[in-house]
């Protein structure tokens, strides 16, 4: 009997020891099976789009994306800084370093994704040698996007800018020829200008691409003048500095930089947005 009680104290020990063993083995498994969470904040289209696409692939790393929408360029910026974002995409390089400039933020580039040609839409005109003497044309109020307004006017040959100056930071200051004596308003927040166009408002209007498409704009279609595949406004995954580092985002980055990821920009957009070199 008394054999029988130890045996029988021994077995159940031992059942309770490997019963803490399998739970300690599976919370650990589990942990290490725990998906990052990464949350990123974009505009509607087609950062949030392409970050969409990239979800299944982050999956696979084991990283949960988080997607935040965005209507304006201010906000993900402050967000980032805040930390309530990961990351931010939505932003060129030309942008992000004024950004930088301007707040202090302490932001780095982890990684070039896309290229959004902006371009010049008209209700009243066909085409850009149609501007008339004096045409009215509006753009938004961010300083980043006009010295690249005014570069696709000039390779347009309607104005003439000063040489020797860097081009993604010019202004209307920086016009020595003005062939049409064009006219720039430049009072209205990037996000309203498909509106503006709608209502037929000026002679033309510059519209970035992320907010020509989300209105149902097609930049290749619909415009009189868009940029080439030249631009050096290319939008990136921007990070608080020290983040970059980090295995979630540059499992990000290269699922952004995958042949998928870069075939569907192409399919989608039909060449509205295209891929950045890497």
């Amino acid at each position: 009997m008394k054999k029988f009680l130890g045996f029988a104290l021994i077995l159940v020990l031992s059942i309770a020891l490997a019963a803490c063993g399998s739970e300690k083995d599976k919370s650990g498994s589990d942990t290490e099976k725990e998906s990052k969470k990464l949350v990123v904040g974009a505009s509607n289209v087609p950062h949030a789009e392409i970050l969409e696409e990239a979800k299944p692939l982050l999956k696979e790393k084991g990283i949960e994306l988080e997607i935040e929408t965005f209507q304006d360029y201010v906000l993900p910026n402050k967000a980032l800084k805040d930390k309530e974002l990961d990351a931010n995409y939505f932003q060129h390089i030309p942008y992000l370093e004024g950004q930088i400039k301007e707040n202090g933020y302490d932001f780095v580039n982890a990684g070039g994704i896309h290229i959004e040609p902006i371009a010049l839409y008209s209700q009243k005109y066909k085409s850009i040698d149609k501007l008339p003497e004096g045409a009215t044309i509006i753009m938004s109020s961010s300083v980043a996007d006009h010295g690249r307004a005014l570069s696709l006017l000039e390779k347009n040959g309607l104005i003439t800018l000063k040489e020797g100056i860097d081009k993604t930071t010019a202004t209307t200051k920086d016009i020595v020829e003005n062939k049409k004596n064009l006219k720039f308003d430049a009072d209205y927040e990037a996000a309203l200008l498909p509106k503006i166009y709608e209502s037929g408002e000026g002679d033309a209007v510059l519209i970035n691409s992320n907010y020509a498409i989300d209105a149902g704009l097609n930049p290749l279609e619909d415009s009189i003048a868009i940029e080439d595949s030249e631009s050096p406004y290319v939008n990136v995954i921007a990070v608080n500095k020290g983040d970059e580092n980090k295995e979630a985002i540059k499992a990000l980055v290269e699922v952004l930089h995958s042949k998928e990821i870069q075939d569907f920009i192409l399919e989608e957009y039909k060449g509205a947005v295209v891929p950045a070199d890497k």
